[in-house]
């Protein structure tokens, strides 16, 4: 049966992955919006003159429509890196949590489609509580630096849950940690494709911290596939559901390995940690393991393999 598959954010790094994924199956038509705020059309290059997708230049933050029917919706529209929710567009971070999956939702409820909210582990704030579970809380700063990120996400979980409720909508709520992989913005900002560029140029890593903090990071494929297998599930299942990888590792691993990794000069520095910044990074996916039948399956070895030849590439090192 033919679906309509209506992908926000779909320029960006998990979203144009996504799109491929969701696009080799033929019974799907693909429409990916995205305002390339820190999206890039040429991670869909390879689609854009392809039948049965469709890229169609828009923030979601203004009211979007079609005179077809949206099977499903996949909402991956916001910034994702502290350099830029936090430093670019802090207010535009919060009016795409907000005004944007307001808008999505209206969607839905028209359409009748099924809606998929990608959060994050930044729910769980500075977690008290280790590894995170879904019950959990979380432990926020409501008017800290990241609190458009954390609190916009929280919003929005707030949201989709109202909408469930008074309206019947169907909903699904994935909680991403750490994600990493090819496609990521060379200048994302984010600490894997920091440390993977930053040693590839020989450049000086920067650690913010002692180093000490944990992080647990997920290959782009394995995230991928717990979308899909979440967007799948019975209706009963709405979220939210932590996906991410156990493997639980410090920041200063994760730098010296990169190091090693590429052969890099690179001095690895420390500075000021930065406010609001975890301490702790763990998911806890028994509800993924036991709802969906999904677990991260790329080792960290491989995955930044396969991570530090896209960049070699990108960046024309031999």
């Amino acid at each position: 049966m033919k679906k309509n598959i209506l992908i926000t954010g779909g320029t960006g790094f998990l979203g144009s992955h996504l799109c491929h994924k969701l696009y080799q199956n033929k019974e799907n038509n693909i429409i990916c919006v995205d305002c390339n705020f820190t999206g890039d059309i040429i991670n869909v290059k390879d689609l854009l003159n392809k039948e049965r997708f469709t890229f169609i230049n828009h923030d979601i933050i203004n009211p979007i429509d079609f005179d077809f029917k949206i099977d499903e919706i996949y909402n991956l529209a916001c910034p994702a890196s502290p350099d830029h929710y936090q430093f670019k567009n802090a207010i535009f971070t919060t009016k795409t949590n907000v005004i944007g999956v307001l808008n999505l939702c209206e969607l839905a409820k028209k359409h009748g489609s099924k809606i998929l909210q990608t959060s994050t582990s930044e729910v769980y704030g500075d977690p008290k509580e280790h590894p995170q579970k879904e019950t959990y809380f979380g432990n926020v700063n409501p008017c800290g630096i990241r609190s458009c990120y954390d609190e916009g996400k929280r919003c929005a979980e707030s949201i989709l849950f109202d909408y469930h409720r008074n309206d019947g909508l169907e909903i699904k709520v994935a909680r991403i940690f750490n994600t990493y992989g090819p496609k990521m913005n060379i200048k994302d900002g984010r600490m894997i494709s920091n440390f993977v560029v930053k040693s590839l140029q020989n450049d000086d890593i920067e650690i913010y911290g002692d180093g000490k903090a944990t992080r647990s990071v997920c290959y782009v494929d394995d995230m991928i596939d717990g979308f899909i297998k979440l967007m799948s599930s019975d209706k009963t299942i709405t979220g939210p559901v932590n996906l991410g990888n156990t493997n639980e590792r410090n920041i200063l691993y994760f730098a010296t390995m990169i190091v090693e990794k590429t052969s890099s000069k690179s001095k690895i520095i420390f500075k000021e940690k930065r406010g609001d910044d975890p301490v702790q990074r763990k998911p806890d996916i028994t509800l993924a393991k036991n709802l969906l039948n999904w677990k991260p399956l790329v080792s960290f070895e491989d995955g930044i393999f396969r991570t530090i030849e896209y960049f070699k590439e990108i960046l024309k090192i031999a």
